[in-house]
């Protein structure tokens, strides 16, 4: 492979409001989703409409705890630095960023990628787990992006990574830390990722089913025989059935068996509003409220170096395949996913 060619890298992520002006008009985006609300339009405007200007208030309180604005773009912007010093023998690498519900847009990502000239895109979702709320729903933002910006640089996707090495063993390390410093031993590592309606699940979306596998094999990594875990989902919302069992009701059982929490988010790569205020402001409340006798958060992971060098692995098996990688399917297990990119070359 040539030194001199120019290799953009896109990383996906939500997103978030980067002040309290914002908050509104991100959750509108969120809810204009027709994969987070299946509704036709103009239906699904009416109800994103509805939901943002309800649910603004409540969200401009929660991210006024963490400084009034989400933490999620400069710490991707450090995981692509990372990546980019990780990748610097391949070539000119350089990473851009699309978020899917606030800037900097897939739009804005693709025309930055056509002005830098790449030579070739790398498509890679901060999301390990593939959904059709998350991996499925940015790549086709992306498809349209592309379209609109006139973008035809060859192209080629990683569809997701639940069970990549580098991002197993970066989770058990944080896991193991959290474990050696508890000062109950009597305690229970409580997986949580955010959580999905049923109904998303039993229409074919294999993100449940990635998550458990994430975690079986962050427990197996571990090697500790006997571990008490579990795997919960949190962020419910709406009178809809979600998946479960819910992390807040775990929290909850956890305190009436008298066991402590070691809390790991396996789905999550950086901290947000979901970390930092869900897990750490109110679980934690809920946790002294429930009785539980100690209650630890193992830190996203960010830039763990394990993580960094997963995600350039992944890079780099992707530039000597074609189209659309997924680590599953290379090991020979089974990956649902449907999505079908018209950028990839």
């Amino acid at each position: 492979m040539s030194a001199s060619k120019k290799i953009a890298i896109v990383l996906f992520n939500l997103g978030g409001p980067d002040g309290p002006d914002a908050v509104q008009p991100f959750l509108f985006n969120l809810f204009s989703d027709k994969a987070i609300i299946r509704l036709p339009q103009p239906l699904r405007w009416m109800v994103a409409k509805l939901i943002s200007s309800r649910r603004a208030p409540v969200a401009r309180e929660i991210y006024e705890q963490i400084g009034g604005r989400s933490p999620i773009l400069p710490l991707t912007q450090a995981q692509g630095e990372a990546l980019e010093m990780a990748l610097r023998e391949e070539g000119e690498v350089k990473t851009f960023i699309a978020m899917r519900y606030w800037h900097p847009f897939a739009y804005e990502a693709a025309e930055a990628i056509r002005n830098w000239g790449a030579d070739e895109i790398i498509l890679l979702p901060l999301y390990p787990q593939y959904s059709t709320t998350t991996t499925e729903s940015s790549f086709l933002d992306w498809d349209a992006a592309v379209a609109k910006a006139g973008l035809s640089a060859p192209t080629k996707a990683i569809c997701c990574y639940p069970m990549e090495p580098g991002f197993i063993t970066a989770h058990a390390a944080l896991l193991n830390a959290a474990i050696a410093s508890a000062p109950d031993k009597n305690m229970r590592v409580l997986f949580s990722a955010h959580g999905l309606p049923e109904s998303v699940i039993k229409a074919g979306d294999p993100y449940q089913a990635q998550v458990e596998q994430s975690c079986a094999a962050i427990v197996a990594a571990l090697n500790q025989p006997g571990l008490d875990w579990i795997t919960s989902y949190q962020s419910r919302v709406g009178p809809m059935k979600w998946i479960g069992p819910s992390t807040d009701d775990e929290i909850r059982r956890a305190g009436a068996e008298g066991k402590s929490l070691i809390v790991v988010p396996v789905a999550f790569v950086s901290e947000h509003s979901e970390t930092l205020v869900e897990l750490d402001i109110e679980y934690g409340h809920l946790a002294a409220e429930a009785g539980v006798p100690s209650y630890i958060r193992v830190p996203a992971l960010a830039t763990e170096p394990h993580f960094i060098e997963a995600l350039a692995s992944l890079v780099r098996d992707l530039r000597s395949e074609g189209g659309i990688l997924c680590p599953l399917e290379a090991a020979g297990q089974p990956c649902t996913r449907e999505i079908t990119l018209k950028s990839v070359a």
